[in-house]
This record gives C-alpha cells, sequence and structure tokens, in this order.
C-alpha cells in the first residue's frame, strides 16, 4: 500500500478501533491480592488465548509480590499476551510493549490488531516477540478498583475557597481510605519502582537475557527506571512520547499546561481551516469559552440524565481529545457542538478506552512529591495556570494528579531522576514537535539520561507514532534489528 493510503488507511480505521473499543474489549477477572507463605516463582504460566482477536498467541499469567521488599507477604497476578515472531528462524528476542499509568498494553495491542498491524509492523513482528504486560493494578492484571468516584459533584480540582479546598482534601481521603479497604497494600505499592521490578520478574520467566522496550508516555519513565535498576537487561529502548520528571513537580504543571494550550490553539487553527471540523465557520475558540462558561453557570446533562457537568469537567476532558489530530479532533469538534445542543455526554469519558482514570490516579499520587500543603499555595499556582493557559485553564492530567492527591494517607515516594543511567542502552525517542501530552523538550530532557540516545522529532501533534508515520516505522525498526540509530537532529514529516 502507498505510504499516502496506509496514513489514510491507519487514520481511519485507528477512528473505528477507538469507537468499538468499549463494546468489543472484554477484560478478564484477575485474581486479587492473596497472601501466600513463599515467595511465588518466576514462572509463567502461558495457554492459549481463547480471544478470537488473540488468536494463534499466548496468554500467561505470573504471581510476583505486592511489596518486593517483603516477598513472602503476599502477590499479586501480571497478565501478559504474547504474539510469537511472524519468522521464528531469524527471530532477534522479545520485544515488551507496555503503556502505564492506567493503560492497559493488552487492550492497545487489540486496538494495534485491529488495524492490521503485522500487515505495516515489518521487522517489528517479524523478528520479534511481541509481549504486551498490563502492570500491577492495571487492565487484566490484578487490578485497582475503588468505589467511592475519584471527583464527585459538589468537588472541585480548582478550588476557590478555603471551603472548597477543605472539601476537595476530606474527599480525597475518603476516597483513598477506600481504595486501601477495597485493595489492600496494593494500593501502597503501584510505584514506578515496585512495576520496574515486576518486569525483571518478567523477563527472568521469558527466559530472556536482555529486553527489548516499546514504552509510551508513562512507560518511557518506567523504562528508564528498569534501566537504572538492572544495568545491562535491555538490548534497546524505544520511547514514544517522552515525558520530563528531571524538574519541580510544579514547574512539570506550568509546562504540561502550556503544551496542552498550544495544542487547544493548533486544533482551533485547524478548524478554521477544514471543513471536517464541525465548528468550521465559526470562532472555535469563542464557542468552546462560552460553553466552558454556560456549564460553569448551569452545569449540561448527559443523555442518559446520570450526571451534568460543569466547564471545570468539560475543560478536564478536553487535553486527551487533542492527542491524535486525525482522531481526536474532529471528536472534539463534535462533543463540543453536541453539549452546545445540551448532551454532554462525549466529555464522560475517556477517548482512549485503554485507560481507567482511577488506575492512572493512584499511581501519581505515589511517584509525585507533594509540592502542595495549604489553599493558598495552590491559589497561586493555580493563578499562573490560568496565564498559561487561558482556555483549557490549565486542566491537565499532572494538575489532577496533584490536586486529586491532596490529603493522600500514602507517602509518596518518587524516584530520583535527571542523571545519567548507566548500563542502559542509548535509546530512540521519538517525540512530537506539538504534543497535548508532553513538550519537545521533554524528549531532550530523557536522552540526556540514557548516554548516547537520539530525539527523532516527528513533525505534528500525535502519539503513538509508529502507527502514523512511515518514517517512524522505518527508523525504529531500523533501531530494533541493527541498534543504529538516527542521526541527530532528524525530523520526520509525513
Amino acid at each position: 500500500m502507498p505510504r499516502t493510503g496506509l496514513h489514510t488507511y491507519v487514520r481511519r480505521t485507528f477512528t473505528a478501533a477507538f469507537l468499538a473499543a468499549s463494546t468489543l474489549a472484554t477484560p478478564a477477572v484477575a485474581a486479587p491480592v492473596q497472601p501466600q507463605m513463599a515467595a511465588p516463582a518466576s514462572r509463567i504460566s502461558w495457554t492459549a488465548c481463547s480471544d478470537t482477536e488473540f488468536e494463534g498467541m499466548q496468554c500467561g499469567t505470573l504471581r510476583v509480590p505486592v511489596d518486593h521488599a517483603h516477598p513472602r507477604a503476599g502477590s499479586l497476578t501480571l497478565a501478559l499476551v504474547r504474539r510469537p515472531a511472524d519468522d521464528q528462524a531469524h527471530r532477534q528476542g522479545t520485544l515488551l510493549l507496555n503503556n502505564g499509568a492506567g493503560g492497559s498494553s493488552i487492550e492497545q495491542l487489540r486496538l494495534a490488531m485491529r488495524i492490521g498491524f503485522p500487515s505495516f509492523a515489518g521487522a517489528m513482528s517479524r523478528n520479534f516477540d511481541l509481549v504486551a504486560v498490563d502492570p500491577r493494578g492495571v487492565g487484566h492484571s490484578t487490578p485497582i478498583r475503588c468505589s467511592t468516584p475519584l471527583k464527585p459533584a459538589g468537588v472541585t480540582h480548582f478550588p476557590q475557597t478555603q471551603a472548597e479546598f477543605d472539601t476537595l482534601v476530606a474527599h480525597n481521603r475518603a476516597f483513598a481510605a477506600n481504595c486501601l479497604r477495597r485493595n489492600g497494600p496494593l494500593v501502597a505499592h503501584t510505584d514506578l519502582t515496585s512495576t520496574a521490578r515486576d518486569f525483571e520478574a518478567v523477563r527472568t520467566g521469558l527466559g530472556e537475557k536482555q529486553l527489548n522496550w516499546y514504552g509510551i508516555h508513562y512507560s518511557t519513565l518506567l523504562g528508564r527506571t528498569y534501566a537504572h535498576l538492572y544495568p545491562g537487561r535491555l538490548r534497546t529502548m524505544v520511547l514514544d512520547t517522552a515525558l520530563d520528571d528531571t524538574t519541580t513537580p510544579t514547574e512539570r504543571i506550568r509546562r504540561e499546561a502550556a503544551t496542552a494550550e498550544e495544542a487547544f490553539d493548533r486544533f482551533t487553527a485547524w478548524c478554521s481551516a477544514s471543513t471536517d471540523c464541525a465548528l468550521h465557520g465559526k470562532d472555535t475558540a469563542a464557542e468552546y469559552d462560552a460553553l466552558v462558561t454556560r456549564a460553569d453557570r448551569t452545569p449540561i446533562p448527559t443523555a442518559d440524565g446520570s450526571r451534568a457537568l460543569t466547564g471545570e469537567d468539560i475543560r478536564a476532558a478536553t487535553q486527551d481529545y487533542l492527542t491524535l489530530s486525525g482522531v481526536t479532533w474532529p471528536a472534539l469538534a463534535q462533543a463540543v457542538v453536541k453539549a452546545q445542543a445540551g448532551d454532554a455526554s462525549d466529555f464522560t469519558y475517556e477517548p482512549d478506552d485503554t485507560l481507567d482514570p482511577v488506575q492512572v490516579q493512584v499511581p501519581a499520587c505515589l511517584d509525585t512529591a507533594r509540592p502542595v500543603a495549604g489553599f493558598d499555595q495552590l491559589t497561586r499556582l493555580r493563578n499562573d495556570l490560568a496565564r498559561i493557559s487561558p482556555h483549557l485553564g490549565g486542566a491537565v492530567r499532572s494538575w489532577t494528579a496533584l490536586t486529586g492527591c491532596l490529603g493522600w494517607p500514602v507517602p509518596a515516594h518518587p524516584v530520583t531522576a535527571g542523571t545519567p543511567v548507566h548500563g542502559a542502552p542509548p535509546a530512540l525517542i521519538v517525540q512530537s514537535t506539538h504534543q497535548a501530552l508532553a513538550p519537545h523538550s521533554a524528549g531532550l530532557a530523557m536522552a540526556a539520561q540514557l548516554p548516547g540516545s537520539v530525539v527523532l522529532s516527528r513533525e505534528g501533534d500525535d502519539y503513538s507514532m509508529f502507527l502514523l508515520s512511515q518514517c517512524v516505522r522505518d527508523a525504529t525498526n531500523r533501531y530494533l534489528t541493527t541498534r543504529a540509530l538516527p542521526a541527530p537532529g532528524t525530523t520526520c514529516t509525513d
């Protein structure tokens, strides 16, 4: 298929896959945390997958300790799906696919299979066993489930008064208490370090001397953490949309807010130029701002009447609508038009159906230091974000993580970042020039920690760039098979 034809095909089928995910995905029920007297063996139990979308693949489970420092205190189950390399005679090892922070790698693999991934993946699926692992607390692995809502009506992540701040903190404490009651010690052990130790158990269970790593977003931090803990155990690292945790948490929020605001501005410019935008011919930014103001004054109901959305709710849902220009930008415009007509349903769910918001929030409270202790500090930061991000108001993932962790009873224990990681392979870091989740500079910050690494830029607004860019696919497959990196400063423009 010609490059332009494949590009269009991927975008169209990727859209269809996203729309179908909520009805076709059938997550397995993972085993609860169980006490046991002996440390679990690093042995993967494999069976033929019964899921028709994983035909010819193997589904596996692996028991690992909840607390790696006390391996006999209890265990949990990791879920894996393995797709054998097409060319076993020239097999070059195992490539781990993982998303992390609330994202199911197994469901990501499902979406990839729906768009015909092996037909265009090249050496990635030809030369490597692909193994998708759902991290601890996520998806098909032993999941974290909490019955108290993350943010019920009457709770705001942008408190304007001390009373609203106190209500937020009290709710966070109640939410955490509910999670602890339902999930036990797992809640305190979904941090980067614990998760990285699980992947060493996966490596041992697979019988591989070295692994190849493909990580997106949060999993770029996970891969770096694994490389630091287990030097020499990675052969290659492909990091898509790297995050930067070398700055202070508040600076990270400011940068993410600025990046998301830029993405919103690019979305509105696209609406002005493209008839594919449901708001084409209108002042998109003004339409959006008016909708937010209206919803803050009178919350807009959903079609099923289950809830009504405030302007804050709409802003909080917007960032993830900006991550894939060919897929979610048209959906965002349609969501605005639909909400203007009185139905805010499209702002109530995550466009990426492989994410669970609770399973995103809990690790965030462990992996990020708590830089804000009181209402006055939060107000100063909120005012900064209002200046930086006039349309979205700073309603980005890292702000939600910060405010959702206020009052959290389990202490944070973030990893130390910023120094060179010895024993890590030079990595291929693929970073969009414009992305709502991470600035381009985050790729450079990650490269500085992994000596010899190269940032391959891709002109555009997307993540999951292997699916969308032939240039990225070519560079990735060349690196995976030969470990040759592109020249520094290379930019893909397709």
